[in-house]
């Protein structure tokens, strides 16, 4: 069997030539007769590999120079508890909710100081984002908390919330990359790379310099402080090497791709194929209100959960993967990161039509 279209949220599809480069690679990389995955964190290839990695990531992020680049482990669910250990230093920190990982960030952060949900949209399935032009910013906040892109909700912030001064923090786990972000609004922004940049292991985290201190909340793990990490250039531990290594082939692949303007425009057009047909389909119905629709992650439903059940099921056989919504949700959800060829949508499309017409 050749390769599917797969449209799982994660882990998910990965440009095919950075597969491919990986796979000549694998028993000898560039002549050291050894694997990246047998070799030594500390030796000199490896060494090469993880500066070139972050280097290319800050050319693609146009990153300043008074913000760090970490590469660490435990996923985005880790920062969860590592950013009010690191950032709570009045014990204070304002949550908005739009989702199951924004919920969950807000809810650990109730482990370590007083976290208050200033804006939600649980009101109505998470289906849209809230009006966060005048919030009520806390006065002693340590920060803002957003989940900016939502993966089981198809949800993006297009606009970032007013943080009235406040240091913004943002999980970008499913939008990494997608598109051009000013890193001087944020003071962390963070996200897992097994959406949209490389396997399942490494969490990507980008901290202005002055957010980083000995100064943590008692009881932070030496693991869990961003100072360790910075100090040490993501060094401190073995590293999820072989991770880094494939994200720095994938920031290869999106400099070669032209950047991240370019991967917008990509972006918007493969998306526009999919809500364009959500939008005429008789049977199909996107969940979303238009004007916060995510570029990468789109839900959707037929309104039967049988006939949801034969799409997915017939989907599958036809060759197109993970089309199942999350399980908290149902329904269906594709999602279109940077690495989804456009073509992967266009027949996607041509199946919703034919599927549409065959149980009208």
């Amino acid at each position: 069997m050749g390769r599917v279209y797969n449209f799982s949220a994660g882990p998910a599809v990965l440009p095919e030539e950075v597969l491919k480069e990986a796979a000549e690679e694998m028993l000898d990389y560039k002549g050291t007769g050894m694997s990246v995955m047998e070799m030594s964190h500390r030796s000199k290839a490896y060494e090469e590999i993880i500066k070139t990695a972050e280097q290319d990531l800050r050319d693609l992020m146009n990153i300043p120079d008074n913000y760090k680049v970490l590469f660490l482990q435990g996923g985005a669910s880790q920062q969860f508890a590592m950013i009010p250990m690191n950032l709570m230093k009045n014990g204070v920190a304002d949550y908005i909710i739009t989702g199951q990982w924004a919920k969950k960030a807000y809810q650990e952060a109730q482990m370590y100081g007083k976290a208050n949900a200033i804006a939600s949209s649980a009101d109505a399935t998470f289906s849209y984002i809230p009006d966060c032009s005048d919030l009520p910013i806390s006065e002693d906040a340590d920060y803002v908390y957003i989940c900016e892109n939502n993966t089981i909700y198809g949800t993006k912030f297009k606009t970032l919330p007013n943080t009235k001064g406040k240091t913004l923090v943002a999980d970008v786990s499913s939008c990494f990359l997608s598109e051009p972000v000013d890193v001087t609004k944020y003071g962390v922004i963070y996200g897992g790379v097994q959406k949209n940049i490389g396997p399942a292991g490494v969490v990507i985290v980008i901290i202005r310099e002055d957010l980083i201190t000995e100064d943590t909340l008692p009881g932070t793990p030496t693991m869990l402080k961003y100072k360790i990490h910075a100090d040490n250039a993501s060094l401190y531990n073995t590293p999820p090497a072989y991770g880094i290594y494939i994200c720095g082939k994938v920031f290869k692949w999106l400099k070669k791709m032209g950047g991240l303007a370019e991967m917008k425009k990509k972006n918007e057009e493969k998306a526009k194929i999919l809500y364009d047909f959500l939008d005429e389909s008789k049977m199909f119905k996107g969940t979303v209100r238009p004007e916060d629709r995510s570029l990468m992650n789109v839900p959707f439903v037929t309104g039967n959960e049988e006939l949801d059940a034969k799409f997915v099921k017939e989907a599958k056989a036809a060759g197109f993967e993970n089309l199942k919504g999350h399980r908290s949700v149902g329904g269906m959800r594709a999602s279109i990161y940077n690495a989804m060829p456009k073509e992967g949508v266009e027949k996607l499309v041509e199946f919703m039509k034919e599927f549409e017409k065959n149980n009208a």
